[in-house]
């Protein structure tokens, strides 16, 4: 089952969190770690209109709903947004790979996560597990169905 974007909600977490745009794996981890029963999860979303691929996100989860805090700034209707979850982590567990990775590689930032190697590849870039593999497959389906029309005019 598809979860559905609570446009109302991720507007409140933005706000109370002071999201930032292009921080879409950032402001997931702030939203998750002040969000009662919140999942952190890890993926792509991909949209009408350019880029016309799909674009590496974070997000959170919540029973049945997304709330995503970096919704604000993506300038598109909510009906105009898919979400294809890749991992999803509790807070316990994201906590726990956040601390050990900076205390492994403190002049690397933690986020975002990329599960356990192996590693798949697209193109020249590496993805992380398989699941993020499948998860980037499925959104470009989805980028090249909605944005087939207006992919061919340009």
């Amino acid at each position: 089952m598809n979860k559905i974007l609570d446009e109302t909600l991720s507007q409140q977490v933005a706000e109370s969190i002071k999201s930032k745009a292009k921080k879409p794996f950032e402001n997931a981890y702030k939203a998750a770690l002040v969000t009662e029963g919140a999942r952190y999860v890890q993926g792509f979303i991909v949209f009408t209109g350019q880029p016309y691929k799909p674009v590496e996100h974070g997000w959170i989860e919540l029973d049945d709903v997304i709330i995503d805090p970096t919704f604000p700034y993506l300038q598109k209707n909510h009906r105009n947004i898919w979400y294809f979850p890749a991992q999803s982590l509790t807070v316990k567990k994201l906590k726990a790979i956040i601390d050990e990775s900076k205390e492994d590689y403190p002049e690397d930032d933690p986020l975002p996560i990329y599960g356990e190697a192996p590693y798949d590849y697209y193109g020249d870039l590496m993805l992380g597990d398989h699941e993020y593999l499948a998860a980037y497959q499925a959104a470009e389906v989805k980028c090249r169905e909605i944005n087939g029309l207006e992919a061919e005019k340009n």
